[in-house]
């Protein structure tokens, strides 16, 4: 199942599970369309896996299965340190 993360691991942005700008790898390193598109070509900076849209998870089974609640920003990864760097986060 999927963890569904709560926000976009570079800007922070809030994802909702039921948003449909989330983008993640195959690890669910999770990203908005936005940082995915803009900095990262579609390609996860952790892993070099596809970002893809994250599916949205139907909100009768969110409360048996809910999102996780724990937010993350890679602020210690080199491509973070990069970004903010050139002041583009």
């Amino acid at each position: 199942m999927l963890l569904l993360k709560p926000n976009c691991e570079c800007c922070g942005k809030d994802l909702p599970p039921d948003n449909t700008d989330a983008r993640i790898c195959s690890f669910e390193c999770t990203f908005c369309a936005q940082c995915s598109e803009t900095f990262f070509d579609c390609l996860c900076p952790n892993c070099g896996g596809e970002l893809l849209r994250r599916p949205v998870r139907p909100a009768p089974l969110l409360a048996e299965n809910p999102p996780s609640d724990r937010v993350f920003v890679n602020t210690g990864a080199p491509w973070y340190e990069a970004l903010q760097k050139r002041g583009r986060i």
